[in-house]
C-alpha cells in the first residue's frame, strides 16, 4: 500500500514540475503577471490607496510610486496588523507573524504571514522542494516512509491573543496539509515545544525507535546535536545503522560548508542527497534543483515579485533597484521583494549572486545586515 501511495505522489510531483519548468522558461511573463495580481489584490488596502495601486499599469510605475522599504518603515503598519487591524498592508486580517531577532540589539522583527503567503509561498515552496527532490531522485521514497522536521515554537500575542507569533518553521508545521501529516514526524505537540532541550530529547528518543526514516529537514547546527544524541541512545556508529534506508537531508538557515564533513561521517554513503533551500520569515525564495550543482533555482511563481539592489545603491538614502531582467551573473545584489505577505519593495537584508540567468539561479553571498532567528532560521552564511 505504501509503495502505491508513494507512486501517486511521484505522479503528482511530475505534474507539478511542469509549473516549475514554465517559470524557468517564461520568467518575466510570470513575474509581471504575479505583480499585477498582487496589486489587484491590495488596491483597496490602506497601503494600496496611499500608493494609488489602482492606477499602476507597469512594473516601472510601481517602482516609481513605491520607494524601497526596510523594516523600520513598515513597522508602524505591521504593529497595527498585530493588533487586529484589517486591510492595512494586505487584504483582511492577518493572524500569523514570524518573529526574527537582531544580533546587535534586543529588537525583533515581526513578519506578517498571511493566509495567501502561507499557502502560496511557504507551503508551496515545501511542495516545490519535494518536487525537485523527486525529480533528482527517481528512487525517492519519502511517502512510503517517515520524514523528520525540526523547527521552533508558537505563542499568543498577549495584547491581542488572536494573533499568533513564532518561527516560520513552527507556523508551517502547525498548518501542514493534512494529506502530508501522516508521513512526517514528530507529532505537532512535540514539534512545537518551546523548551528546546526537552524537545531535542523527546525527538532523539522517538527518532531512535524509528527504523524507516527517509529524510530529515532542519538547520545543520541542531541536526548535528540531534544525531549525536541518537547515536548515544542507540550505541550505533553512524546514522545509517539507525536508519538504513535514509535518503536525504534538506538544509537551510546557515552555510552547510562547515558541516558537510560531519554529515558525511554521520551518513557514510554516496547515495545520500543533500538539498539546500533558501527559506526565511519573509518567504520561500529558492531551492537547489540540481544536486550536482550548489546553486539554487529562484522561485518566480510563489507570490514574490523580485527586484535587486546593486552594491553601489546599498548605502543610498533612496536606493534604485533594478528588475530581474537586468541582473548580471557574478555580481552581488541585495534582495528586494514585494509579496503576498504585504511586504512592499522590502529589503530582507540578504545578498545574492546570480550563477545563471536562464533559468535564474542564485547563491547566497551574505547579508547587508546580520540578523538571526532564535532557531537559526534566518539566513546566515559565510561571505564569499
Amino acid at each position: 500500500m505504501k509503495k502505491w501511495i508513494n507512486k501517486a505522489f511521484k505522479w503528482y510531483y511530475q505534474q507539478r514540475y511542469k509549473g516549475i519548468r514554465h517559470f524557468m522558461q517564461q520568467p518575466h511573463e510570470v513575474q509581471r503577471s504575479l505583480l499585477k495580481n498582487l496589486l489587484e489584490a491590495t488596491k483597496h488596502t490602506e497601503w494600496g490607496k496611499q500608493h494609488s495601486y489602482r492606477s499602476i499599469r507597469t512594473p516601472e510605475q510601481f517602482a516609481e510610486r513605491v520607494p524601497v522599504q526596510d523594516y523600520e518603515s513598515l513597522k508602524p503598519y505591521i504593529t497595527r496588523m498585530m493588533y487586529g487591524e484589517k486591510d492595512v498592508l494586505w487584504s483582511g486580517q492577518v493572524r500569523w507573524f514570524s518573529k526574527s531577532s537582531g544580533t546587535t540589539s534586543d529588537r525583533s522583527k515581526f513578519i506578517p504571514v498571511t493566509s495567501q503567503n502561507l499557502k502560496k509561498c511557504h507551503i508551496r515552496g515545501t511542495w516545490d522542494t519535494m518536487t525537485l527532490f523527486y525529480h533528482n531522485r527517481p528512487d525517492a521514497r519519502q511517502f512510503e516512509s517517515r520524514n523528520m522536521i525540526m523547527g521552533g515554537s508558537l505563542y499568543r500575542f498577549e495584547p491581542y491573543p488572536r494573533t499568533t507569533i513564532g518561527d516560520v518553521s513552527a507556523i508551517m508545521t502547525y498548518n501542514m496539509p493534512a494529506i502530508a501529516r501522516p508521513f512526517f514526524f514528530p507529532d505537532v505537540k512535540t514539534a512545537l515545544l518551546d523548551d528546546w532541550e526537552i524537545k531535542l530529547e523527546k525527538l532523539a528518543q522517538a527518532a531512535a525507535r524509528q527504523e524507516d526514516m527517509a529524510m530529515i529537514g532542519g538547520v545543520p547546527t541542531w541536526t548535528v546535536v540531534l544525531f549525536r544524541r541518537i547515536l548515544e541512545i542507540t550505541g550505533k556508529k553512524n546514522m545509517l545503522e539507525v536508519w538504513p534506508r535514509f535518503q536525504g537531508y534538506i538544509h537551510g538557515g546557515v552555510s552547510f560548508t562547515p558541516y558537510r564533513k560531519q554529515f558525511e561521517a554521520f551518513l557514510p554513503s554516496p547515495d545520500i542527497s543533500y538539498q539546500e533551500i533558501y527559506n526565511a520569515s519573509e518567504g520561500y525564495f529558492a531551492i537547489q534543483d540540481d544536486f550536482s550543482s550548489d546553486d539554487m533555482l529562484l522561485l518566480l511563481n510563489n507570490g514574490i515579485y523580485y527586484e535587486f539592489l546593486p552594491m553601489e545603491e546599498w548605502d543610498k538614502a533612496y536606493p534604485q533597484a533594478i528588475p530581474l531582467s537586468e541582473v548580471e551573473k557574478g555580481k552581488n545584489y541585495a534582495l528586494v521583494i514585494s509579496s503576498n505577505s504585504g511586504l512592499w519593495r522590502y529589503t530582507p537584508g540578504d545578498t545574492v549572486m546570480f550563477t545563471s540567468t536562464y533559468p535564474y539561479k542564485i547563491k547566497i553571498t551574505g547579508r547587508t545586515k546580520q540578523f538571526v532567528n532564535a532557531f537559526g532560521e534566518e539566513v546566515m552564511v559565510e561571505n564569499t
